[in-house]
């Protein structure tokens, strides 16, 4: 009976059938695998053209015993926000080239799911943690680094030590959100907000649209709703905010994912977008290109932090200490969700 490509008698190939095919030593094999200082382009393309044509898989329980697994984890807060989609583009290419491999983890906003995640990840000897939308203060997050290479993204903290973040400027982000609605027209905006106590991106984002509103002379009028990110609290909080007495003229919401929903019940309730209610969303994501939605949306590079957190990840791993954090720009893309014009 023929074997399966990959597969020996004992069920897997091992690294001297390698090095044979490859005609070189098992140490060049693994100083390959290891991705040692000195090893030549021409080894590394002889050793891996060897092993894809064996099938050789390094077993990752193996390699952790001797110090290194190749696996990185990322912890998500939730799987249905577009937007952490974009960060996972940036993540997988900047791995194509590199023998790492990501492993997904997802937390459901909870804390304590957060925390079983991470040990469980640690447990399992993965190389380093990238934590994205982490509510954990800087005691807890040290705690995490102390034990794994960390990388926080969407949690601003520019005066850790021990691990690195990646942000967009999230204060900018809302201010550019409340600037361009009052220049399109609109005075009585709203934000919608998560409830979160301790989510630093939502302080950062609350206070733009805060310095937003008192810049333009609205300060008596800031509205912002904290509600927490279930499709049902949405909805309600939405149609309160809409069918209320003093119904904003727009919304401001702290991510796109929001904003549809929004939009769905505005649009539910008979309210004209942009004509009765502007709306600007967080991130950008590819569902504010469809014709339905036209949303206008502040791009934070969903793809860029993942891109960057990989990077600095790795470095980490391979022995950097000192502490960096990288901020990204956002920038505002204005659809039709925002295209009423000043009266004159």
């Amino acid at each position: 009976m023929a074997q399966k490509n990959g597969e020996t008698r004992s069920g897997r190939i091992t690294i001297r059938e390698v090095a044979e095919d490859a005609g070189v030593s098992v140490a060049a094999v693994s100083k390959v695998l290891r991705d040692a200082y000195g090893v030549s382009d021409a080894l590394r393309a002889k050793v891996r053209a060897s092993m894809d044509k064996l099938g050789y898989r390094p077993l990752a329980a193996a390699r952790g015993m001797r110090g290194q697994t190749y696996t990185i984890g990322l912890v998500l807060p939730d799987i249905r926000n577009p937007f952490f989609a974009d960060i996972m583009v940036g993540v997988n290419n900047a791995l194509e080239r590199t023998q790492y491999r990501s492993m997904i983890g997802i937390s459901q906003g909870s804390a304590q799911g957060e925390l079983a995640i991470v040990e469980a990840m640690i447990d399992r000897q993965m190389d380093g943690i990238i934590l994205i939308g982490s509510t954990e203060d800087r005691a807890n997050l040290d705690v995490i680094a102390a034990k794994k290479p960390l990388v926080t993204i969407g949690h601003h903290d520019p005066e850790a030590d021990h691990f690195d973040t990646v942000n967009n400027n999230d204060q900018q982000g809302g201010l550019l959100a409340v600037r361009h609605l009052v220049a399109a027209g609109y005075n009585n905006i709203a934000m919608i907000s998560l409830r979160s106590g301790t989510s630093t991106i939502l302080a950062e984002r609350e206070l733009g649209y805060r310095r937003g509103m008192v810049e333009a002379g609205l300060g008596n009028q800031i509205n912002i709703q904290q509600i927490p990110q279930t499709l049902r609290e949405v909805q309600i909080a939405a149609r309160r905010l809409l069918q209320g007495p003093n119904r904003p003229d727009a919304i401001f919401c702290w991510t796109d994912f929001i904003a549809l929903e929004v939009i769905s019940v505005a649009t539910e309730l008979g309210l004209r977008i942009p004509e009765d209610i502007g709306m600007v969303g967080y991130d950008n994501t590819m569902f504010c290109d469809f014709a339905q939605n036209s949303l206008s949306s502040i791009d934070q590079s969903g793809e860029l932090l993942g891109l960057q957190a990989t990077r600095l990840l790795i470095e980490r791993i391979k022995g950097r200490t000192e502490a960096e954090h990288f901020v990204v720009p956002p920038r505002l893309v204005v659809r039709r969700s925002t295209s009423r014009q000043k009266s004159a």
